[in-house]
């Protein structure tokens, strides 16, 4: 299966913040949308980097509480590994399990058309194995 699949299912809708907000507000469109990253947007409107929860936790345990007025540019990750819609599952898979993250931002021609995170990759992955057991079930009673 196909990213494409993936994001008709459940929908491009990209939440992002600017690489000059502050932590804090990052962490209550986090809290509001019950998302796990957002996506930072540079001047420009460009991918400039992702904050995850772990970026923000990683932010408060050293800096304290002071972190949370400082901006997003300075916790957020940088160098985001992307996909695009032609990407399979098993690709995906490979990238967050070996990069250790759990959110790509979907890009085409340089603009971001949506997210996808390790959950949607392994609620995705158990349907099809489902599909593919019920399917062999049917073929072997049909047989």
């Amino acid at each position: 299966m196909l990213v494409k699949n993936i994001l008709g299912e459940k929908g491009r809708e990209v939440v992002s913040i600017s690489a000059d907000a502050t932590l804090s507000e990052a962490t209550r469109l986090l809290a509001r949308r019950r998302i796990g990253a957002i996506v930072v947007r540079d001047e420009s409107g460009a991918l400039a980097g992702i904050l995850s929860e772990r970026d923000v936790v990683r932010a408060v345990a050293e800096e304290s509480v002071t972190s949370l007025a400082r901006p997003v540019s300075l916790y957020m990750t940088r160098a985001v590994a992307t996909c695009t819609e032609q990407d399979t599952i098993e690709d995906l898979m490979e990238m967050m399990t070996t990069g250790r993250f759990r959110h790509m931002p979907v890009v085409e021609d340089s603009r971001i058309i949506g997210i996808v995170s390790i959950g949607d990759v392994v609620k995705t992955r158990i349907a099809e194995t489902v599909q593919e057991a019920t399917s062999l079930r049917a073929y072997i009673t049909a047989a």
